[in-house]
C-alpha cells in the first residue's frame, strides 16, 4: 500500500465527504441497491430514486413481491432500465432462492445479476468491510492522471492493469473508508474537465499535472457510434375515453415499458410525408383526422439520438392488433420511456379528444 496515497486521501475525505444515505448503511440490501441506482448515474438524480425504493421497498422482500411494472414505474427517468429488471430479478433470487441471505463473499455477489467487478468490489467492502478495490470512472480517471496511465480505458486488457495500481494503492484496514474516499475525490476534486489542480492534494505527485496532460489523461480507445432514430407515435383515443399502449419487447431500448403505437421512419418525415407512407396505409384502412400533431421531441441516450413526434387521433374504432386499451384518466399509472412522458407532461390529451371528428 502507499501510505502517502492512503493518508492524504483519508484526510481529505474526512473534511469534504457529502453526506449521502447509503453512507451510513451497513444493511447489504441498502447498499447494493444505491450501487445499481448509481451505475451511470450522478448522485444528485440517483438521491430521489434511492429514498423512493428504500421507502417502497424497505428490505429485499417488498422489492421481490413488487410487480415488474410496479418497479419500472418507480424507475421511470432514471434511464438505462435494464438495471430496473436486473435489480428486480435479483431481488427474487436473493428472498426466494436464498432465503432473504444476501451473498456476503466477493465470487457470490459477482454471480448476481446485473452485478459487476466493480458494483461487487463496492458491496463487498461497503457492507462486509472486505479489502476489494473499487474502479469506477471516477478511480480510472484519479488513476490515469496521478501516476501517467496512459493506457486506454475500455480496454479489457488496461483494466487489469489500473485494477492492480487500485489494488496496491488500497488500505486493507480500512477498505470501504478507502473507496468512498477514492470515489468521491474522483467525483468531487479530479472532475473530467477543469479540476482546480492548482488546490489538489496530490499535485507534487500528479504526472498530469507535471506534465500538462490533464486534458488527456485518461484515453479512450473506441468512440461511441451514435445511431439517429425517427420515431412516429399514434395516441389513438375512442368515444370512450380509451387508448392504446403496448409494452416493448424484443431486447430493445425501453424494454419493459409502455408506449403508444409505433412506426419508426429511417428518416425524418413531415406530417404530409408521413400519411403517404405504407405504414401508415396499413395501421388505418381510412385517412383518420388528427387532432393534434406534437413537436419533435428529441431524447439522448448514450449511443442513440430520437426524434419522435405525437399524432392524436380520435378513433371510432381501434385497429385489430395487440394492444392494451385503457381509461386516458389513468395513463399515469403505467411506466413510460422519459420521453414519452415528458409529452404526456406538456400536453392536455383529454382536452384535445373531446373535439369532435
Amino acid at each position: 500500500m502507499e501510505k502517502w496515497f492512503s493518508d492524504r486521501l483519508k484526510q481529505w475525505y474526512s473534511k469534504h465527504k457529502r453526506d449521502l444515505p447509503w453512507r451510513h448503511e451497513t444493511d447489504p440490501y441498502k447498499i447494493w441497491l444505491s450501487e445499481i441506482i448509481l451505475q451511470q448515474t450522478q448522485v444528485a438524480q440517483g438521491m430521489s430514486y434511492y429514498l423512493a425504493f428504500t421507502k417502497n421497498y424497505s428490505n429485499v422482500l417488498k422489492l421481490a413481491n413488487a410487480s415488474e411494472d410496479e418497479v419500472l414505474k418507480l424507475w421511470q427517468g432514471l434511464g438505462y432500465y435494464s438495471r430496473a429488471r436486473n435489480l428486480h430479478e435479483t431481488a427474487k433470487k436473493i428472498a426466494y432462492e436464498l432465503k432473504g441471505n444476501f451473498p456476503s463473499t466477493f465470487n457470490e455477489i459477482r454471480l448476481l445479476k446485473g452485478v459487476g467487478d466493480y458494483t461487487a468490489s463496492a458491496i463487498a467492502s461497503f457492507a462486509f468491510n472486505l479489502p476489494f478495490a473499487v474502479l469506477d470512472g471516477n478511480v480510472y480517471r484519479l488513476l490515469s492522471r496521478l501516476f501517467g496511465v496512459n493506457l486506454p480505458i475500455d480496454s479489457a486488457s488496461s483494466k487489469k492493469e489500473f485494477q492492480k495500481l487500485a489494488n496496491s494503492l488500497l488500505n486493507k484496514k480500512e477498505p470501504a473508508l478507502h473507496n468512498q474516499a477514492i470515489m468521491e475525490f474522483g467525483s468531487q476534486f479530479c472532475k473530467p474537465k477543469n479540476p482546480d489542480c492548482e488546490s489538489c492534494i496530490f499535485k507534487n505527485k500528479c504526472y498530469a499535472f507535471s506534465h500538462k496532460k490533464v486534458a488527456e489523461l485518461p484515453v479512450k480507445k473506441n468512440k461511441i457510434k451514435i445511431r439517429t432514430r425517427f420515431f412516429n407515435y399514434f395516441v389513438l383515443i375512442d368515444k370512450q375515453g380509451n387508448v392504446l399502449i403496448n409494452k416493448r419487447q424484443n431486447k430493445d431500448i425501453w424494454e419493459g415499458l409502455y408506449e403508444f403505437l409505433l412506426i419508426e421512419t429511417k428518416n425524418d418525415c413531415s406530417e404530409i410525408e408521413f400519411i403517404e407512407t405504407q405504414s401508415f396505409k396499413a395501421l388505418f384502412k381510412s385517412k383518420p383526422t388528427i387532432l393534434y400533431l406534437s413537436k419533435i421531441y428529441k431524447h439522448v441516450l448514450s449511443h442513440q439520438h430520437l426524434f419522435a413526434r405525437f399524432y392524436v387521433i380520435k378513433c371510432v374504432r381501434f385497429p385489430k392488433n395487440n394492444s392494451l386499451k385503457t381509461p386516458l384518466n389513468n395513463i399515469q399509472k403505467w411506466a413510460f420511456p422519459k420521453l414519452i412522458d415528458n409529452f404526456l407532461r406538456d400536453t392536455d390529451i383529454a382536452a384535445i379528444s373531446n373535439k369532435e371528428i
